[in-house]
């Protein structure tokens, strides 16, 4: 049978759980109570299969693409797929699952019959002990976010109140994995420039502070960018201010593939950009600067039917333990305002001599 979850309504009176039940549910949705993604995984293959009596149990997240679901945590013995894709064919019981968002609940996998699943869509079916199993999309505020799954009931049977316990379970779950989205999504908010999607002004500097701290224990160097778009009020005068912010977001977005994972792109404000270069020396940061220079003068910004060309300067420079975040900037203006005022699409590294 295929379960929706206006089927379980009256599951959730208390008539069909056992009073002593629900005192062992209370902790555990206290405990799903929390903004840790691995704690909840845990929960879900641990603390749960063992109160239904089901011994297997994994959990997968359904990622912003809304096509992969990615493995978060399971207790089988054997391999499973860490990755799922929701196009694969043929559609397994878990993808059948997620795009109809409804509980699949299988009491006989070879007799199943809503929806018929084939023999080719149960690869690993022998891997269990039992043909039972309960496959429960994770819904939060109407949003797949994603699967748990659930097999081998010790019994061979998933009675009423095992089904009111899944249904409930599933809908704590999904309730904390959309807690985990929003505060994430949040925290992004607070941290990233919304225009550009990269770092801001202030998480910029926090990079900086801790690149610092860094260094002061372990040793090493910082090398800093700043980098500046050349006649971006020219461009916002000849084509519209926003042909100016399309600019904006292509560099942008050039910048951010010219730079390794472990280097932080930030807006600096307006039209002027920072890139922090950890554990990098200053001929390490030129082959970066220049590679950003190529990247964006090379080919024009593409806008509605015009082809507006786009360059940036760069100044940078190198520090050690002793800087602080004022002074790098500082001193990697200075050599930025040095390239623009020696003509633009350019870039100068700071010296006390460079202006």
């Amino acid at each position: 049978m295929t379960m929706t979850p206006n089927d379980c309504n009256g599951c959730f009176s208390g008539k069909s759980i056992n009073p002593s039940l629900i005192e062992k549910v209370t902790p555990i949705a206290r405990q799903l109570n929390c903004l840790d993604i691995n704690r909840i995984g845990e929960i879900c293959v641990d603390t749960i299969p063992q109160l239904i009596g089901m011994n297997f149990a994994s959990v997968y997240a359904l990622d912003d693409s809304g096509q992969i679901l990615h493995l978060l945590a399971h207790n089988h013995p054997y391999p499973i797929n860490k990755i799922v894709s929701l196009n694969q064919t043929p559609s397994s019981p878990m993808i059948m699952a997620v795009k109809s968002r409804e509980l699949v609940l299988i009491g006989d996998i070879d007799t199943h019959r809503r929806p018929i699943i084939r023999k080719s869509q149960r690869l690993f079916s022998d891997n269990y002990q039992t043909k039972n199993c309960a496959i429960v999309p994770l819904i939060c505020q109407d949003q797949v976010l994603g699967v748990l799954n659930l097999a081998d009931k010790d019994d061979d049977r998933i009675t009423n109140e095992d089904l009111a316990l899944i249904e409930l379970f599933s809908q704590l779950v999904g309730a904390s994995i959309g807690n985990i989205r929003l505060f994430e999504k949040m925290q992004r908010q607070a941290t990233t420039d919304g225009p550009t999607g990269l770092c801001n002004h202030r998480s910029f500097y926090e990079t900086l502070e801790k690149e610092l701290w860094r260094i002061r224990r372990f040793g090493g160097w910082i090398s800093l960018i700043m980098i500046d778009i050349d006649n971006l009020k020219n461009i916002n005068d000849t084509y519209g201010h926003r042909a100016g912010d399309h600019v904006i977001a292509e560099i942008s977005r050039r910048l951010k593939r010219c730079i390794r994972q472990i280097d932080t792109a930030a807006r600096y404000g307006g039209d002027e950009f920072a890139v922090v270069l950890p554990n990098t020396r200053t001929s390490e940061a030129e082959v970066v600067a220049q590679r950003m220079l190529e990247s964006i003068s090379s080919m024009p910004a593409a806008w509605e039917t015009e082809q507006i060309p786009i360059s940036i300067s760069l100044g940078l420079g190198e520090y050690d333990s002793g800087s602080n975040p004022e002074e790098m900037t500082h001193r990697s203006d200075e050599a930025l305002y040095a390239a623009k005022k020696s003509g633009k699409n350019q870039m100068h590294v700071f010296s006390a001599t460079t202006v």
